[in-house]
């Protein structure tokens, strides 16, 4: 079942892309089907989100255009399970089968099984939709290769579908979203870090 929420951001992104960043509306990817999300979620041994499901059967990624604030562009499907498989087996390689990092705390560790990167900024640090079982789970971290993982207090990275929601009225108002302006350039979107 769609998440409502998710698809009313999408639909509000798409209009002002549309209208404002057409290089970019015409970049975004068709959409996937369920099969192609089924085989990616027997790749990782467990089920997507349903929010994370939903972003791939509207647009199934961004290629390289830059959606979210500050530098993110959405992963395909395939991206998806190629980011969480090498991710997980860095991981294992340098810390072993010990996944740490308290699931309740701001700072995780730099990488656990249980987060499903859904973007990414081109230098090997993606946002995660974290999975743990724990009172915020769904939460959005920025999985960064060197300083490990935080998860912001802001109301914006509670989730995925709030993340959608901020973004879409900060591109349809041109307001400030967690220190980034939404700017156009060349028919494409652009955050300027304030």
């Amino acid at each position: 079942m769609a998440d409502s929420t998710t698809t009313a951001s999408w639909i509000r992104i798409e209009r002002w892309l549309a209208q404002l960043a057409p290089r970019t509306f015409a970049a975004l990817a068709p959409p996937t089907d369920r099969s192609a999300i089924a085989a990616a979620e027997q790749a990782v041994g467990r089920p997507f989100p349903e929010s994370l499901t939903e972003c791939p059967l509207r647009h199934d990624g961004t290629g390289h255009q830059c959606l979210l604030p500050p530098f993110w562009s959405l992963l395909d499907t395939r991206g998806i399970v190629e980011t969480w498989g090498t991710c997980t087996q860095i991981n294992a390689k340098v810390f072993g089968d010990e996944e740490e990092g308290e699931p309740n705390g701001d700072d995780g560790p730099w990488w656990h099984s249980m987060w499903f990167p859904f973007a990414a900024d081109g230098a090997t640090n993606q946002p995660v939709v974290d999975q743990r079982q724990h009172r915020w789970v769904g939460r959005i971290g920025n999985a960064d290769h060197e300083l490990g993982c935080p998860f912001e207090s802001q109301p914006m990275w509670a989730s995925l579908p709030d993340l959608l929601e901020a973004t879409a009225t900060a591109l349809e108002t041109g307001d400030v979203l967690d220190g980034c302006l939404p700017l156009v350039e060349r028919a494409e979107p652009q955050w300027e870090v304030l």
